[in-house]
């Protein structure tokens, strides 16, 4: 089992990972109902794309004897009505090295490699930037 989701009543959940105990709280968003006081489950659909990309550009990075450490990402998540659902997701990302070309090719090839980007619907318009240092 990955986790155990329990619902906690006014739109809100909470998630917790098996392996590590670690929670994750859910609101629905004020836009469907929610009070928005937390990710809601598309904010973090979106946000896992970000994170996965992140991740599998350290492990390259890792490899590369390049340290990411410090670089960050922005995510926005754009809904769509009919139906709804994610319609688009943006993400930015600001790297704190600078790197020759070869290498952020290499980086940038590897981040749209990460499992998230790979299995969100094709429908969702994917717009990822890149501002390297």
């Amino acid at each position: 089992m990955t986790s155990k989701v329990t619902y906690l009543g006014d739109l809100r959940t909470s998630s917790i990972h098996i392996q590590s105990g670690s929670e994750i709280i859910s609101d629905a968003p004020t836009d469907n109902n929610g009070k928005g006081e937390a990710f809601s489950p598309t904010d973090t659909v979106a946000n896992a794309l970000a994170t996965c990309m992140m991740t599998i550009m350290g492990i390259k990075s890792r490899d590369m004897n390049i340290d990411l450490k410090g670089s960050t990402a922005s995510v926005v998540k754009i809904m769509q009505a009919e139906p709804r659902r994610i319609g688009a997701i943006e993400v930015v990302f600001n790297m704190s090295v600078s790197a020759d070309d070869k290498n952020k090719t290499i980086l940038e090839k590897a981040a749209m490699t990460c499992p998230v980007f790979l299995s969100l619907n094709p429908e969702i318009d994917k717009k990822i930037t890149f501002n390297w240092k």
